[in-house]
């Protein structure tokens, strides 16, 4: 083959403008599945943590995996770059982060002694996470669902379920009760927390707030503000008074359900 002839092949075979642009992915679409990545790798590193007694430094990887867990969908809007496959790997993501390590935390740390009625507990609280998971999901593909209920979970979301299972660690490590002989209270919160994520109790989302008043915007800056301080300085009294916030407000998230319902 002559020169001409290979310069006119090696034209011929370069890609064209159009093929060279589908061949390429933009990076904003990467960003909110690294985000469910990271909060991955902070729900397996409590895991790590509580089999090496770091049970304070495993509760706050837990916390922030639900932090992080808690914007990933947000960031995934506000770039534009929602995908089934990252829908399914932020469930994967919580049913590890909120249905298994949050629980098997609570098991190394208190429940190891009770034998196989703990492990059963741990159990029934992962398989009510994740049938409520594959119940989220089934519930998002429903075409004709009203609008309001967007407003709305039925039953306490894995991320929440995650954080109040954990209840009885925020109260010992902050030294606001001696749980080392508390294990029925332990089981039976596990239990209840667990049957919450499965049961059809309409409880509070904040997926279908994207606005609010302008003249709220200052106070939500300053109480944003103030919880930061406060996780940052009293972690476990803070989570604790959120955890005690949920509870009070099931029976308002009801009545606000009903009265949409009736509406």
């Amino acid at each position: 083959m002559s020169e001409r002839q290979s310069k006119t092949a090696r034209k011929k075979t370069k890609p064209s403008p159009e093929n060279l642009g589908s061949r390429r992915f933009p990076l904003r679409r990467i960003v909110p599945n690294a985000v469910t990545l990271l909060a991955l790798c902070l729900g397996l590193t409590s895991f790590r943590l509580g089999l090496n007694n770091a049970f304070d430094l495993g509760v706050l990887c837990i916390v922030g995996a639900g932090f992080l867990d808690a914007f990933d969908g947000r960031l995934a809007r506000m770039l534009k770059a929602e995908s089934p496959l990252g829908a399914q790997l932020d469930s994967l993501s919580d049913f590890v982060n909120f249905g298994i390590a949050p629980v098997l935390l609570v098991y190394l740390w208190a429940l190891q002694s009770t034998g196989r009625v703990g492990w059963a507990v741990i159990l029934i609280f992962s398989v009510c996470c994740a049938l409520r998971l594959a119940r989220f999901n089934v519930d998002m593909e429903e075409a004709d669902r009203p609008a309001w209920k967007s407003q709305f979970f039925m039953g306490a979301p894995s991320p929440s379920a995650g954080g109040l299972v954990m209840l009885p660690m925020y109260l010992h490590l902050g030294g606001l009760m001696d749980m080392s002989s508390a294990t029925p209270f332990i089981l039976l919160n596990t239990v209840v927390v667990g049957m919450l994520m499965v049961t059809n109790f309409p409880t509070f989302s904040g997926k279908g707030l994207s606005t609010i008043r302008r003249d709220f915007v200052l106070p939500l800056m300053l109480f944003i503000g103030f919880m930061a301080v406060m996780l940052f300085t009293f972690p476990w009294i803070t989570l604790t008074a959120m955890c005690v916030l949920y509870y009070l407000a099931l029976p308002l998230s009801w009545l606000s359900h009903r009265r949409y319902a009736a509406a």
